[in-house]
């Protein structure tokens, strides 16, 4: 890992280029590559040319991109001439980019020629200079063209990146570690989007942390799949990487299964961040009908010594899908279904368990290749404390608290939340349940928000049965809340399983057949809970529910009053 004398991405970037220059650095399968001396360069001169532009210190410079190593060359070329870079998830609405746009007064925008069409039409008092991310010129200012038309309005080849001795002639400052790098706007599970501050201490002191969990080395080759706008793939992704020496690959497309698997043969990565729904997929779609295919095979799962053999053998299936060189597969940004975590125990695949939030800049805690605990989410990382809020007498269950380099400045233009969240000298309330092991082992119950309480004062964890609903092969996602005063489920059912079940059957007898099947879920799901927990009513889900970047469900869109509403006695 690099030593930094100061925890800047400008220090990042010039150390790695020194130690790292001619090691590959970003790349995509398409053949674009930076090494660490590139992406240095690069980064700054196109800083310098945006100061040329009137880009100054602390000013707000949006970035709306799909992953591609441009995306990395904007991003650090703001943050090392002491901008700010406004990240933006290309899920997000047409509206509510025009609104992080303006909310944060940026006065750049990079965007990609297809989110370019998002934010076409769009009103700004003050508009900024809009900046494409492909070539790294000027898009016309109106942004209210023609594709054709955008491309003829871009500036001449002086104006690209490729200039390396363009000098600035706007006066400009080297960032301080404690100075602002980033604002991240969040579409949590709540709806409230806010604006996390980040430092450059913030980030790159959370990247540092992880060398708790596992050593990071230069020959090492990063797959990247989640979107970068995330923290979680921001810091451990590409930040961590960028510290070591590795490589991160990009896939330029969604990572769907037919963009995915040729590239994990191709790249065959050694780290690979991933979040629960991937797993989940694969385990249910994939791994779970092989090892249970045959009167024989489910009748050898029952024994000890057959079932390790046939979990182990999946294991290594699992592991040549991943390329075969796989090191580490990190999990986090919402919780793991327990069966398919206890496959992955069993089958002694390399996986650690994180948890953290953007607030944290994100990671806090994290589980160790060698020695995982089932459940659990791990020790807090190096330089970060938890301690639990007012635990619970019984089962110790409070609120989580984290203090440490990695606590966010606050929100954006947010004092009184601010406030709020950053308690006691510096503790961040994170808004999760959980609870400490006698070896400090963080295992998260569930959001504060999300907890029911129940008809004799108890506490009822959504997610906690939203894991056995997971069981089922008809489920495909599920989402536990109270409706009218009673614990209530919405499900939805995987279309392939009902076409292959019911199909064939009038229309009027599938309604039936799926009515019975979600009647007799209930049945089991409330055999395996507790009395005052158990499931009222169980709603269908036409559509897949709608989510977060993390895949997390945004429970508001589906809930009224929601994170208000007690259970009453049936």
């Amino acid at each position: 890992m690099l030593h930094l004398e100061c925890l800047t991405f400008t220090c990042l970037l010039a150390e790695g280029a020194r130690k790292f220059a001619h090691r590959p650095c970003l790349s995509d399968l398409s053949g674009q590559s930076f090494t660490y001396a590139e992406l240095h360069a690069a980064s700054n001169s196109l800083g310098l040319w945006l100061q040329e532009q009137g880009i100054g210190f602390g000013d707000r410079v949006v970035l709306i991109a799909e992953n591609c190593p441009h995306w990395g060359v904007a991003y650090y070329a703001i943050t090392c001439m002491g901008a700010v870079v406004v990240p933006v998830l290309t899920e997000f609405h047409a509206d509510a980019m025009a609104h992080i746009i303006r909310h944060s007064e940026a006065k750049a925008v990079f965007v990609s020629e297809k989110m370019l069409t998002k934010i076409e039409g769009s009103a700004f008092e003050s508009s900024p200079l809009f900046l494409s991310i492909e070539n790294f010129s000027i898009i016309d200012r109106s942004i209210n063209l023609e594709p054709a038309r955008r491309r003829q309005a871009a500036v001449h080849e002086s104006r690209k990146v490729k200039d390396k001795d363009r000098r600035s002639t706007t006066h400009a400052r080297t960032p301080d570690e404690n100075d602002l790098a980033a604002i991240i706007y969040t579409s949590g599970t709540t709806g409230h989007s806010k604006g996390v501050m980040l430092s450059h201490k913030n980030i790159i002191a959370d990247a540092m942390s992880s060398k708790k969990v596992e050593t990071i080395y230069e020959t090492d080759s990063f797959l990247s799949v989640l979107p970068l706008p995330h923290t979680y793939e921001c810091t451990v992704g590409l930040t961590l990487p960028l510290l070591n020496g590795a490589q991160v690959t990009y896939l330029g497309k969604p990572p769907t299964a037919r963009v995915l698997l040729p590239a994990l043969a191709k790249v065959r990565p050694t780290l690979i961040l991933t979040v629960p729904l991937v797993l989940e997929k694969i385990y249910k779609n994939a791994i779970l009908p092989k090892l249970t295919a045959t009167p024989l095979s489910r009748f050898l799962l029952k024994f000890g010594p057959t079932r390790s053999l046939l979990i182990r053998l999946a294991g290594k299936k699992l592991l040549e899908l991943f390329g075969g060189r796989l090191r580490a597969c990190a999990v986090s940004g919402a919780p793991l279904a327990a069966d398919v975590e206890r496959f992955l125990f069993e089958a002694r695949f390399p996986y650690v368990i994180g948890y953290g939030l953007t607030e944290a800049s994100p990671l806090v805690s994290a589980t160790s290749i060698v020695g995982p605990r089932l459940g659990s989410t791990g020790q807090a990382v190096s330089g970060v404390s938890l301690r639990i809020d007012a635990p619970d007498p019984v089962t110790g269950v409070g609120e989580v608290l984290v203090k440490g380099p990695n606590v966010m400045l606050g929100y954006y233009k947010d004092e009184a939340l601010t406030a709020e969240t950053i308690i006691d000298n510096g503790w961040l309330r994170t808004g999760d349940l959980g609870a400490l092991d006698t070896d400090n082992y963080l295992a998260i119950r569930g959001r504060l928000k999300n907890m029911i309480l129940g008809p004799s004062g108890e506490n009822i964890y959504p997610e906690e049965i939203e894991s056995f609903f997971f069981t089922f092969p008809e489920v495909a996602e599920s989402m536990v809340f109270t409706s009218n005063g009673k614990v209530t489920a919405r499900v939805h059912l995987d279309g392939e399983v009902l076409d292959s079940r019911f199909g064939h059957l009038p229309l009027d007898e599938q309604r039936a057949q799926i009515e019975t099947l979600l009647e007799n879920i209930r049945k089991k799901v409330n055999s395996k809970v507790s009395s005052f927990a158990r499931i009222n009513r169980i709603i269908q889900q036409a559509e897949p529910f709608e989510k977060t970047a993390t895949q997390k469900i945004k429970r508001y869109l589906y809930v009224e009053n929601y994170g208000a509403t007690p259970v009453v006695n049936e």
